[in-house]
């Protein structure tokens, strides 16, 4: 689902983006309410990035990246956390594009997004580029997603994975 954010484009830096894990939901300008086998999904586009909400038998998991004022985490690299029975891994990273590389991979990815069942992107006023997707799926009693923040003024791309899944208990080696 591809739609047009009616809002301010508020976090114009990739470098203000900050991590929260536990936050309640926050204001959304645009929700797409997923059932993925037993899971509840929520996939939420804020003024200030994205959210995701997981409902599960297991328990529950929200997930916030977004420009958070008064927030001393900033975007990580990478996060693995226990949570209840869950395992929680997040990633991400930065692509640094040139303008003409940069709007073909804005193109690209609001199309995959756009058109896919598990997918959501809003874009905001004022440039075509700047947009926040993203895309889940469950494979293998895992749910995962992965979102693309777009800066097209500084040419780059924010880019964050997660996956959530039942913890595996470790195998005894002889």
């Amino acid at each position: 689902m591809l739609t047009t954010l009616h809002t301010a484009y508020s976090d114009t830096r990739a470098d203000d983006l900050a991590w929260a894990l536990g936050r309640e939901p926050l204001p959304a300008l645009a929700v797409l309410d997923l059932q993925l086998g037993g899971a509840q999904l929520q996939l939420r586009l804020l003024g200030a990035s994205h959210q995701v909400l997981l409902e599960e038998e297991q328990g529950s998991c929200s997930e916030t990246v977004a420009c958070i004022p008064g927030s001393s985490t900033p975007l990580p690299l990478g996060v693995s956390k226990r949570l209840g029975d869950w395992e929680y891994e997040f990633a991400a990273r930065v692509e640094t594009l040139g303008a003409g590389s940069f709007a073909g991979r804005a193109q690209e990815l609001l199309a995959l997004v756009a058109d896919h069942p598990h997918g959501l992107a809003g874009t905001f006023p004022g440039s075509p580029h700047a947009f926040t997707a993203m895309l889940a799926q469950r494979t293998e009693g895992q749910v995962r997603w992965r979102t693309w923040h777009a800066y097209p003024q500084e040419g780059r791309l924010v880019v964050t994975r997660t996956r959530v899944g039942v913890r595996t208990p470790a195998v005894a080696t002889p």
